[in-house]
């Protein structure tokens, strides 16, 4: 019996020398130590075999499976060290070659331009203060002068969760909620996204940003308005810009005015871009009514305020000669890649 034990000792070393790799080597194992494997073959016999034998015979077995297991194990450590090896230096980068190029993103320009806005606000001394887009028909309307049924609502088709909630159709409730916290003077101005139920077209989106502003003091007039848009509008478009005043009507202003800049195109002489008017409408704006600063908790016989409100849409529309509102929203790479060169709105995301 010992003499098998050999034979088969012998034959696994001469197969073990022919091994060349992980796959050849499990099969090795299955075929010495596996169920139907020369071991295996080896059991049956002992049954024929006296006490002592068995005994001889058994410890024989125990060897060789100890053997062929630890002479395998070796090897796959060997083997697997060098598929190793031969795997990192296949897979080896190249670090000479050029690097992969990522293009890179830029802000988008209605971003820039609030930020513009912004800054030059924050300059003249204001705050930045946002409120919720999800609104109340109370701080929409009503606390804005315009009670339900009033006809100037019509002026602003509205987007309804409900009949008391909203999709805020301009900033102005930002202005409401800032004077019943407040008991002094204010100098704010409310950028964010407004909403309402326009068809979209190249002027007219049912979504546009908005910027509004709002000033309360004691001696504050008329002739502080125009100045402070007057700045605004020089640091926006340039000094050479002339500011035009016109009278209008708003609800929640009184008096109230439109205002205009000198078409740059043109140099107010008129064209196209201007509609022959030699003047381009940037914002309204106008003295808080009396209304809404009571229905805020003011005193309109002591204090008095005046507001403002532009579209950031509008601005860069003029600022950067764009066409069509409907641009900013298409996410249409060739448009936005023409803020990302050197003279245009080049900053990285």
């Amino acid at each position: 019996m010992n003499e098998k034990v050999k034979d088969i000792k012998n034959k696994f070393e001469s197969d073990l020398k022919n091994v060349k790799n992980t796959k050849e080597l499990n099969e090795l194992r299955v075929e010495y130590l596996g169920k139907k494997g020369y071991i295996q073959k080896l059991n049956p016999l002992i049954k024929d075999l006296s006490n002592e034998e068995k005994k001889e015979f058994g410890k024989s077995l125990n060897d060789i499976k100890n053997f062929i297991s630890k002479e395998l194990e070796e090897l796959k450590m060997k083997l697997d060290k060098k598929e190793l090896e031969e795997k990192l230096v296949s897979e080896k980068i190249d670090t000479s070659l050029p690097a992969t190029k990522f293009s890179k993103g830029s802000i988008h320009p209605l971003t820039k331009v609030r930020r513009e806005i912004e800054e030059i606000f924050i300059s003249m001394g204001y705050d930045v203060v946002e409120g919720p887009e999800v609104e109340f028909d109370l701080y929409n309307f009503e606390k804005l002068n315009l009670p339900k049924n009033h006809p100037a609502r019509d002026m602003q088709d509205t987007f309804y969760v409900n009949d008391e909630v909203l999709l805020r159709t301009h900033t102005s409730p930002v202005q409401v909620r800032t004077l019943e916290k407040s008991e002094g003077d204010i100098r704010i101005i409310c950028p964010g996204k407004t909403y309402r139920r326009d068809s979209d077209d190249p002027t007219h989106s049912h979504q546009f940003t908005q910027v509004e502003g709002l000033v309360v003091s004691k001696d504050v007039s008329l002739s502080h308005l125009k100045g402070t848009l007057e700045e605004f509008a020089k640091k926006m478009f340039g000094d050479s810009v002339k500011v035009r005043f016109r009278p209008n009507y708003f609800p929640f202003t009184e008096p109230s005015i439109e205002v205009d800049i000198s078409c740059f195109k043109c140099k107010g002489e008129g064209c196209s871009f201007c509609s022959k008017t030699g003047f381009i409408e940037i914002l309204g704006a106008g003295m808080v009514h009396p209304n809404v600063l009571k229905m805020s908790g003011y005193d309109p016989e002591v204090y008095r305020g005046f507001a403002f409100g532009m579209g950031i849409e509008r601005v860069a529309m003029i600022r950067h000669e764009i066409n069509d509102i409907r641009d900013f929203y298409t996410n249409d790479i060739r448009f936005l890649n023409q803020f990302n060169r050197k003279g245009g709105l080049e900053d990285e995301a």
